[in-house]
């Protein structure tokens, strides 16, 4: 843009040195109406003294040109335009990636075309964000702050010890805090969607992961709504035992009847589990709002009545309120240090009797839970103002402040009471508080009742994400549209949670969801530990406290936890998780989300091919990588990209599958005007090979000419070792047939840069006959070995016998001798050699006389005595056109734009070695289901059109034939 002065404003834009810039704002008027330009006009960028109309429609058009512009001067062409692009104002100005190009987040999203609308100008209004405080702090620690630490805790602390509790905290609190810093790494990588841990494991591992370890996070939610339900029941009838239905039951303590504690009945948890989590799903469906205005009510309590605990401890004096409590007392702290693990009932009382039987493994299952809960700001990314700086500080912020106040807490509770009333006061945190019981229930079941919601809130909308991602067809039912409630989802989640308070074991419960969200956690630190180990250009956290270690260490966790908590449980979830894999891998549909796994693909694919180096292939590590020239000789049926056979063909040359092919096509022309060709046909010739199940990769060449075209392919195609090594085409059977005159000179020429560049050579005769995976061949595969090809002929027919459709043949092995050799040892050296190759095969030696015409009339038996008599004539005819036009023009004989020099008598005998080897293949390989016969190279100064002679004349009345030349190395060895 040309240094002038703007019209349009109170400042003026003034040129450099000195000179003052007016600075460039959001809701500049005359930014407005430059981005409504056409960036083709050639007065985008050369505006000078333009007056632009403060009123005019900001709303109009993005492409459309303005009516009047007044430039002081004539238009000049724009300087911006050589680069293709907007201007550079037009870009700093309205444009905002993150706003109009968002990246898919899921396989259906991202659609080409004007479906999607492109925003210019102001920034659309949007709802109110959450900080950090309300909208990852608060409510990460109103879920880590739960029913465990209130009717748990204590118990935990009297059966394990101050000592062994203090290491249940840390080790716990460290699995916690190393998965935050790992949440931390991935949610400051980038814009997050919904879905919370689910969205960040299935982009960076993949959908398969994600969906198994997202549908086990949502059954942990779920599970662990029942569990807070059943809390709050339970508080409820402890505290108010006249509510019970049923008569409670009675345990005795030590073995005497004397001292007796009452526990509510399981009938009551259930009846009144049922009847909370009806209430709490029809508060669900309110929506969102309504959770949000209720949701601040239920955290005052939690902190008054965790404040009147702590006031209660520091003022509880021997005996006051009850017997067992001595205040703090270092003898009491003495006394509960070491461990004291007893036999419990199911309601967690001391009972010599009891069917339980308690170690430090179980309580880590029981108090787990208690640390869990650091995933509450990551499900609520979307409601936040800025979640790169949010989600870190928040989730860090509320894991250390708890796991601070667990490790205070032990220590307090520890000297304060004896370990009989830790053991059996279940809430004993209420009996200590200050200044009355009543403040720590309503405090628990307000808690309790407020991480339930926010489970069966926060449950079914992570079902609704994954069912949104389209991965399973199975969760369409779970599917909701933007802005409107889930409520398939949230009764699904209901009748889970319904299910889980029937069982009505608080014990029995929580081993589960620890279960379900440790498996979450050890996602998310693996997920980490991928991405920072491979290190991508696209991995870029502003959380830069991380490390790859850190995050392994923290997976590590994870599994040891599981392993601590239930080797059973462990297995049970793991299976799980690996059986929806599993079925996401069958039966869920493809979605690229750039995981971390493709990159780990690609960095895995460079190691291991600069591994492999530039060296020879060994032969034991020797793999056909065929480069299958698609381009027919003739033309193919519309849309049909690859005749179809060839692709049959190529799958039978991979064992087991195993091996890549390379599917090129030619197509003539520049390839600055047919590239987008190239681009199509390149699709639908990849789709193509996709739907006939061959694993290969499609390539389209542009070039003048096939010619040239197959010689810029040999030279450049693959990388390393991992060039193609085998050429296949069919032979071209038509160019008789159609009169295809330029047919011979490129099909010597394809073969001749195919001996230059070292690749082997397959050539197909009868490929409309080859049989496909379904049509079994009986017979014989025949090899007719004449030359030294490093073992490839004998190689591709045991590849044939690995195959369905050939496993039934048997191989035969044609060894073409002179009649002065000596058979029987030839025969005896070939057996010996395809014994030490593994390989199964009856050998047989054929002897001929000699190479060169016969006079006594010998040939006049065969059969094909008539074609080589047409091709002899063929031949003369064509050789006489040439000397008629060498003689006419005065110069050497020509042809295919080269001298040649043809001895006749070596042309006759060329013909002749034809006609007699495939006398010789007619008599004993008429119905072998396979033939294979070496490839005889092209004569060194003979016209295209005798080799195309030579070659009909093998080929002749031989339904299939595989015409083999290998290379100068050897595919095959005789040691292990």
């Amino acid at each position: 843009m040309d240094n002038g002065d703007i019209e349009g404003g109170d400042e003026e834009f003034h040129a450099p040195r000195g000179r003052k810039y007016r600075p460039v704002v959001a809701n500049d008027s005359a930014i407005f109406q430059m981005s409504s330009m056409d960036p083709g006009s050639p007065s985008v960028s050369s505006l000078k003294n333009v007056k632009v109309d403060s009123q005019a429609n900001r709303g109009s058009d993005a492409r459309q040109n303005l009516d009047t512009i007044e430039i002081n001067g004539s238009q000049r062409d724009s300087k911006l335009e050589l680069f293709g692009f907007d201007s550079l104002v037009n870009i700093l100005g309205l444009r905002s990636m993150t706003e109009q190009i968002a990246a898919p987040s899921s396989p259906r999203e991202g659609r080409e075309g004007d479906d999607a609308p492109v925003t210019y100008g102001r920034p659309q209004p949007s709802e109110a964000k959450l900080g950090t405080m309300m909208g990852v702090f608060i409510p990460c620690l109103q879920n880590i702050l739960g029913i465990i630490y209130y009717i748990r805790f204590t118990w935990i602390v009297g059966m394990a010890g101050i000592g062994e509790s203090l290491v249940l905290v840390a080790f716990c609190g460290l699995c916690t805090f190393l998965t935050s810093l790992s949440l931390s790494a991935i949610a400051t990588n980038g814009a997050m969607k919904g879905g919370g841990p689910y969205y960040l494991i299935g982009r960076a591992l993949g959908p398969e992961v994600g969906v198994s370890i997202g549908l086990c996070f949502f059954l942990g939610n779920a599970v662990a709504g029942a569990l807070y339900v059943l809390g709050a029941v339970e508080t409820f009838l402890k505290a108010v035992p006249a509510a019970g239905i049923f008569k409670e039951t009675v345990t005795k303590v030590n073995g005497t009847s004397t001292a007796g504690i009452e526990s509510p009945s399981s009938h009551d948890l259930q009846i009144y589990g049922i009847v909370v989590t009806i209430i709490l799903c029809f508060i669900v469906f309110g929506g969102v709002k309504m959770i949000n205005r209720v949701a601040p009510a239920f955290l005052i309590p939690v902190l008054f009545s965790l404040f009147c605990i702590f006031v209660g401890v520091l003022l509880a004096k021997k005996g006051d309120p009850a017997d067992g409590i001595t205040g703090l007392s270092l003898k009491t702290f003495r006394d509960n240090w070491s461990s004291d693990y007893q036999k419990t009932n199911n309601a967690g009382i001391p009972d010599p009797n009891g069917a339980m039987t308690w170690s430090f493994n179980s309580l880590v299952g029981l108090f787990f839970p208690a640390v869990t809960g650091i995933m509450a700001g990551s499900n609520r990314s979307a409601s936040l103002k800025d979640t790169q700086r949010s989600i870190p500080i928040g989730t860090l912020a509320a894991t250390l402040t708890t796991t601070v106040m667990y490790l205070v807490s032990v220590l307090f509770f520890g000297a304060l009471a004896t370990r009989q009333k830790l053991l059996t006061d279940r809430l004993f945190t209420a009996t200590v508080a200050w200044p009355f019981p009543a403040i720590v229930h309503i405090g628990i079941i307000l808690s309790t009742l407020g991480a339930a919601l926010q489970s069966m809130t926060g449950a079914p909308r992570l079902l609704a994400a994954i069912a949104n991602d389209d991965i399973l067809p199975i969760l369409n039912y779970f599917k909701v549209a933007d802005g409107n409630e889930p409520y398939i989802a949230t009764f699904f989640t209901a009748f889970i949670c319904i299910g889980c308070v029937i069982i009505g074991n608080l014990d029995l419960i929580t081993p589960t969801i620890t279960m379900f969200f440790l498996l979450c956690y050890a996602g998310v630190n693996l997920s980490c530990f991928l991405l920072d180990l491979l290190d991508a250009p696209s991995w870029r956290p502003r959380w830069k406290f991380h490390h790859w270690s850190m995050s392994f260490l923290g997976a590590a966790l994870c599994i040891v936890i599981m392993f601590l908590i239930s080797w059973s449980f462990t297995v049970v979830s793991l299976a799980l998780a690996s059986l929806i894999y599993y079925y996401v891998s069958l039966k869920g549909k493809a979605g690229d989300w750039g995981d971390g796994f493709k990159s780990a693909y690609f960095q895995l694919a460079l190691r291991s091919l600069r591994s492999l180096g530039a060296n020879q292939v060994h032969p034991k590590n020797w793999y056909p990588i065929p480069l299958v020239f698609c381009r027919p000789w003739g033309k193919l049926p519309e849309n049909v990209p690859c005749h179809p056979k060839l692709c049959d063909f190529a799958n039978c040359m991979k064992k087991k599958g195993r091996g890549m092919s390379i599917f090129v096509s030619i197509l003539d022309g520049d390839y600055h005007e047919r590239a987008e060709d190239a681009k199509v046909a390149c699709k639908q010739l990849g789709t193509y090979i996709e739907y006939k199940r061959c694993e290969g990769v499609a390539e389209i060449v542009v070039a003048p000419n096939m010619t040239e075209g197959f010689r810029g392919i040999v030279q450049t195609m693959g990388l390393g070792n991992l060039k193609p090594n085998i050429i296949v085409m069919r032979y071209p059977e038509i160019w008789r047939r159609e009169n295809l005159t330029e047919i011979p000179a490129t099909f010597v020429l394809i073969i001749n840069d195919c001996i230059v560049a070292n690749k082997a050579v397959v050539i197909v005769k009868g490929l409309d006959e080859w049989p496909n995976e379904y049509q079994r061949q009986y017979g014989t595969i025949d090899l007719y070995w004449i030359v030294r090809d490093g073992g490839l002929m004998l190689l591709l027919s045991q590849l044939l016998l690995t195959k369905e459709s050939f496993e039934s043949c048997k191989i035969q092995v044609f060894c073409i001798a002179e009649e002065d050799s000596d058979a029987e040892m030839l025969k005896t050296d070939v057996k010996k050699f395809l014994y030490d190759l593994r390989m199964q095969a009856e050998v047989i030696v054929i002897t001929m006389k000699s190479w060169e015409v016969q006079a006594d009339g010998g040939t006049q038996q065969d059969e094909s005595l008539d074609a080589y008599t047409a091709g002899l004539g063929r031949i003369s005819d064509y050789m006489a056109k040439m000397k008629a036009t060498a003689e006419k023009e005065g110069t050497p004989l020509m042809a295919d734009g080269k001298q040649v020099i043809v001895n006749e008598q070596q042309v006759e005998k060329f013909l002749h070695t034809m006609l007699k080897l495939n006398s010789t293949i007619l008599r004993y390989s008429r119905m072998a289901a396979v033939v294979l016969v070496s490839l005889p190279p092209p004569p060194v100064n003979h016209p295209a059109y005798f080799y195309m002679e030579y070659m009909d004349m093998l080929v002749e009345n031989v339904p299939r034939l595989l015409i083999v030349r290998g290379y100068r190395r050897d595919v095959v060895t005789l040691f292990t």
